[in-house]
């Protein structure tokens, strides 16, 4: 791990632990074990982290759903699991979500949030452009543009549930029924 890993990592265990309020630039570098100087060579401040925390949060959304999506099963088939698999980052890391959240909403660095999810972005267009010519989703589809809304409506729906909603379980399983046939009839999905 570099240096820029090494704090980028320590600055999620810390500010798991204290909040990003209670959290000194001290404390993060010494859990990463560098010297001060060295942080400000990467960055200016402690809520610079948060693009930093949010790329690494994407990274682990698309490993897991890289890993659940079938690329050999059919759209419909995809997008159920691409429902399943983001309903499942928001429970497992629905603390390190709330935190990139209230770390990012409280910076100039919320604009930047576009460019950390580009790569998603892609992934799901590029999925969206074969269900397009495959002829299982409406022609009119934008695949760029439904690509952001889509995991914008999957994710939404997910941290209504896991950072908001007390009874989570309850509701989980009926959040995502509903977002699935949301999606099906935005989509107009051809089975």
């Amino acid at each position: 791990m570099d240096k820029r890993e090494r704090i980028v990592s320590a600055a999620i265990e810390v500010f798991s632990e204290q909040g990003i309020e209670k959290t000194k630039i001290s404390d993060i570098v010494k859990r990463a074990g560098i010297a001060q100087g060295t942080f400000y060579l990467y960055f200016p401040s402690k809520l610079s982290l948060m693009p930093a925390i949010a790329e690494v949060m994407v990274e682990k959304t698309m490993e897991i759903v890289q890993a659940k999506v079938s690329k050999s099963a059919p759209f419909p088939v995809r997008l159920d699991q691409l429902v399943d698999a983001i309903f499942e980052v928001s429970e497992e890391y629905h603390e390190m979500q709330a935190l990139i959240y209230s770390g990012l909403a409280s910076t100039e660095h919320l604009k930047k949030w576009e460019t950390v999810y580009a790569p998603f972005y892609e992934w799901i267009s590029e999925s969206l452009e074969q269900a397009i010519e495959d002829q299982v989703i409406r022609d009119s589809v934008d695949p760029a543009r439904t690509a952001k809304l889509v995991i914008g409506l999957v994710e939404s729906a997910a941290e209504q549930i896991y950072l908001y909603d007390a009874n989570k379980e309850d509701e989980a399983a009926v959040q995502k029924r509903e977002v699935k046939q949301f999606l099906r009839f935005a989509l107009s999905i051809h089975d």
